[in-house]
């Protein structure tokens, strides 16, 4: 596997000999740093990512880092003995840096979320670059940090001279929680805009979905063929609403939402590449 960056555009190439798959994760809203992030589940995914070989992608809110001085939501009875300290927001780094360690040669990508942006613009501090710089730098990942929105391109080589690709494109997300929709009303749109897309991946309002929509295309040699647009949405490790006795998300009315991630598994087949798309949730 050879990675390369090129602006928002992260390429990942791969031979793809007879019987190859390979599985990926994507994760999102790990909010690893807060006292609610479901860290268990989190790790028991990190640790199945290990031991299936997989390539770990990760869209944004790693970090929660709410904690900060000039953060009104902050609560210091509610902070991690570990990130207690003047250097807050150092210690967000090396807090999460030596969690992810041990994943280090599994990760791709690890994007920003409104918890990163957020950090950025009221501290001038950028979470991810620093988290990304640790990980490549004392735990010799390959790992690049991404945007708020990205791609990522899947490139294989099959038999020496066959080619095939995968496009992914990634978005945190924004807007609220969308109660009713839960967010899918968004994929019409975004199979509008996004028509190179292969897999359309959001994030952010902690729901999860896989759903597909097919297509009627036309090749460039004029032959009508059909293909599937997936649209997944990564529900994240945040259990805000916990037992509904108490907390932002209950005196806000909020529903619980799904806790964990969503694995895509590629694998050969003839000439083609294809995918699966599966929740892992609880």
């Amino acid at each position: 596997m050879n990675l390369a960056n090129s602006g928002n555009v992260l390429t990942v190439r791969e031979d793809a000999p007879n019987g190859w798959e390979q599985y990926v994760l994507l994760m999102s809203d790990n909010h690893h740093d807060s006292p609610l992030c479901e860290r268990k589940l989190e790790e028991k995914h990190l640790k199945e990512a290990k031991e299936r070989g997989a390539w770990i992608l990760q869209a944004g809110d790693y970090f929660d880092a709410m904690q900060g001085r000039r953060d009104p939501r902050a609560s210091y009875d509610n902070l991690d003995p570990a990130l207690k300290g003047d250097d807050y927001l150092d210690r967000l780094v090396r807090f999460n840096g030596e969690f992810l360690a041990p994943y280090a040669d599994n990760l791709l990508m690890i994007g920003r979320g409104n918890h990163e942006t957020s950090a950025l613009k009221h501290y001038g501090v950028d979470l991810t670059s620093n988290l990304v710089y640790r990980l490549r730098s004392e735990y010799g990942s390959q790992v690049t940090a991404g945007g708020y929105g990205g791609w990522v391109r899947f490139l294989f080589t099959m038999d020496k001279t066959k080619r095939a690709s995968l496009n992914l494109k990634y978005f945190h997300g924004a807007g609220g929680g969308a109660p009713v929709t839960r967010g899918i009303i968004a994929t019409n749109r975004q199979a509008v805009y996004l028509p190179d897309a292969d897999i359309v991946w959001n994030g952010h309002n902690h729901e999860g979905y896989v759903t597909m929509i097919q297509r009627e295309r036309l090749s460039k040699a004029g032959t009508v063929y059909q293909d599937c647009q997936y649209h997944v949405r990564t529900p994240g490790y945040l259990n805000g609403y916990r037992d509904g006795s108490e907390g932002w998300a209950v005196e806000k009315g909020m529903a619980p939402t799904p806790l964990g991630c969503v694995w895509l598994r590629l694998f050969r087949e003839g000439d083609r590449i294809r995918v699966n798309a599966i929740q892992d949730v609880r």
